[in-house]
């Protein structure tokens, strides 16, 4: 027997003491019952009999179903629309372009140095810059225009209806001035700007698939520009991603067929000649492709991941040799340039430690180069990294000097032995003024903090004469030698002059 519900017995002395009431000649209006979920109809027909219609309220239910749907087209952490609801709207943005004749236009943005912010301050910091950041540009655009979190810390922004591309070119240049402030996270200020790439209906793409994924490459074009930047789509960056996807490959069986080989470039002390270190330079040449400059494969490597195994690679077989000299009897100074993505791994000074461990190299011949624009990226974590390599014994140069926006207080703070200068003061001198002052400052700075200072790309005497007279101790470059193999500049230490 089915249980009656408790709140029917309330229905029914409702009913009782309606039926001695002549109001139930006519259709009763909804009866509510305190405290039911359920409506209650009462209707009295000519034949006296009264029918009863419960019908539930769904409202509960709706609101369930209603938060699935929430769930399945908007990102979980910042609220935004996820990838299937940004593909939606711009389907339906294309379709409107299509009848009115207007663009539409398609931003892929993907943070600066992200990895970095985790790295140094944990997931749910990195969790919150993105909620922060996916308000910033929220409020850069048109209620209109749609914003998307795809996934990670990439973002999409759709703007339709526009009249010509100037429109979106302005939206990007403002948006990110937007994400060039510094955030507020853990009581400190941290920075992150972005890079960002356009696409747009008709002139590059007719369907969503292919206006986002042009956005991504020009967004990567961005990134190799310098970061921070944007960079409109264009035919030959659809051919440059085809040929990036052949050389990631060719570089993978390289490493894996040992094919890679690591050049040295002679460090010159400027006033006796004397080779007094090397800098470990990567060198490709390919069976297929021939020689490939390492301006072309690195950048691929660092989009692609592949740069932490390559670098592992170079700091390995650069301690071999560090070893090999010091065992002949002619140590040598050995400089290894360390990535970005490398510099941000954490355990950076134990890699280090164990692969001089492995080797047998003394810590004394390794200098670690990173550049001027990574050390400043995140000044707290590279004091902390580049204090664990000093306290390895190793000595620390900062290349690429005068080129990014060092504060002095930082470079101060820093334990680093060497400044480089870079060879793109170098080219001018000594006709150009400027690169003459800037040169003529850095010097100036390296000895009054007590550093080192190499100049790199000297090519000519009279760049080597600017240097002796105004007091910079060492230089690299064509002037001497270009990047020699272990076996020609093992010959140059013991006196045999490689012709």
């Amino acid at each position: 027997m089915t249980r009656v519900p408790g709140y029917l017995y309330k229905v029914a002395a409702h009913l009782l003491h309606a039926t001695f009431h002549a109001s139930l000649r006519r259709p009763l209006k909804w009866l509510r019952v305190q405290g039911l979920r359920e409506k209650v109809t009462l209707n009295a027909v000519p034949d006296g009999v009264l029918r009863i219609v419960c019908v539930h309220d769904l409202s509960e239910r709706k609101k369930f179903e209603e938060s699935l749907r929430y769930q399945a087209t908007h990102d979980e952490l910042t609220g935004l629309p996820n990838r299937w609801l940004f593909h939606l709207h711009l389907s339906q943005a294309l379709v409107r372009a299509r009848r009115t004749g207007l663009r539409v236009a398609v931003l892929f943005l993907d943070l600066d140095y992200f990895r970095s912010v985790n790295d140094s301050f944990g997931h749910t910091t990195g969790d919150a810059l993105l909620v922060q950041v996916g308000t910033r540009i929220r409020s850069t655009l048109r209620e209109n225009d749609t914003l998307a979190r795809l996934g990670g810390d990439e973002f999409a922004i759709l703007l339709a209806d526009m009249k010509n591309v100037d429109e979106a070119v302005r939206v990007a240049g403002k948006l990110l001035l937007s994400l060039q402030a510094s955030y507020r996270l853990q009581d400190q200020d941290v920075y992150s700007g972005g890079s960002l790439g356009l696409a747009f209906y008709p002139d590059d793409a007719q369907d969503s698939d292919t206006l986002l994924r042009y956005a991504d490459m020009a967004m990567y074009q961005a990134k190799q520009a310098g970061r921070g930047g944007y960079a409109c789509y264009s035919q030959e960056m659809d051919l440059r991603g085809h040929e990036n996807m052949r050389l990631h490959t060719r570089l993978k069986e390289a490493m894996a067929q040992g094919i890679l080989q690591l050049h040295y470039q002679p460090q010159v002390d400027v006033e006796s000649g004397a080779i007094v270190g090397a800098e470990a330079l990567l060198r490709w040449h390919d069976p297929e492709l021939g020689h490939v400059s390492p301006a072309r494969f690195i950048p691929v490597a660092e989009a692609t991941g592949l740069i932490l195994p390559l670098s592992d690679w170079v700091l390995e077989t650069a301690c071999q040799q560090i070893a090999a000299w010091t065992q002949a009897g002619t140590p040598l100074r050995v400089a290894v340039n360390v990535s970005a993505q490398q510099f941000r791994q954490r355990n950076l000074p134990e890699q280090v430690r164990a692969a001089l461990a492995r080797t047998g190299a003394q810590a004394q011949w390794l200098d670690i180069e990173i550049t001027e624009s990574v050390a400043m990226t995140q000044p707290a974590q590279a004091r902390e990294q580049l204090d664990a390599l000093v306290g390895l014994g190793c000595r620390i140069a900062l290349d690429d000097f005068g080129t990014g926006y060092s504060s002095l207080a930082y470079l101060k703070a820093l334990p680093v032995s060497k400044l480089k200068i870079d060879k793109s003061f170098m080219d001018g001198i000594p006709h150009d003024a400027n690169d003459v002052a800037i040169s003529r400052a850095i010097i100036a700075l390296a000895k009054s903090l007590g550093l080192t200072l190499v100049a790199e790309g000297v090519e000519t005497d009279a760049q080597l004469a600017f240097l002796r007279q105004y007091g910079c101790e060492v230089y690299q470059g064509w002037l001497f030698a270009k990047a020699m193999t272990v076996q020609e500049l093992t010959s140059r230490l013991h006196g045999v002059q490689v012709p």
